[in-house]
């Protein structure tokens, strides 16, 4: 079975605010308020697509998910690298939602 694998990363100067706000919203964030009073979850995109991340900034994705990702990705100044590669046994069962 073939996957696909997205590498992205921020140009050096990118400000960190820029990139805290992409992350929140790629990835979810657990967040408190009121000195740790009240907690609250920000839901990211990834959080409803099964996907392997490998490294910082490197994911292994189904291939009919990859297209939202990529739409959610190209709104940023990133620099994006895209490669269809072959699931390892592991990425499959990561990708299918079996942690076996």
């Amino acid at each position: 079975m073939n996957g696909t694998m997205i590498l992205f990363h921020f140009p050096e100067k990118t400000a960190h605010g820029t990139i805290n706000k992409f992350m929140q919203k790629f990835y979810g964030q657990d967040s408190t308020s009121g000195n740790g009073k009240y907690k609250y979850h920000r839901h990211g995109l990834l959080e409803s697509i099964p996907h392997r991340k490998l490294l910082r900034g490197v994911l292994i994705l189904r291939n009919e998910d990859a297209a939202k990702v990529l739409n959610f990705l190209e709104q940023y100044s990133l620099t994006l690298h895209v490669r269809e590669v072959k699931l390892t046994s592991d990425d499959e069962k990561i990708l299918r939602g079996t942690h076996e």
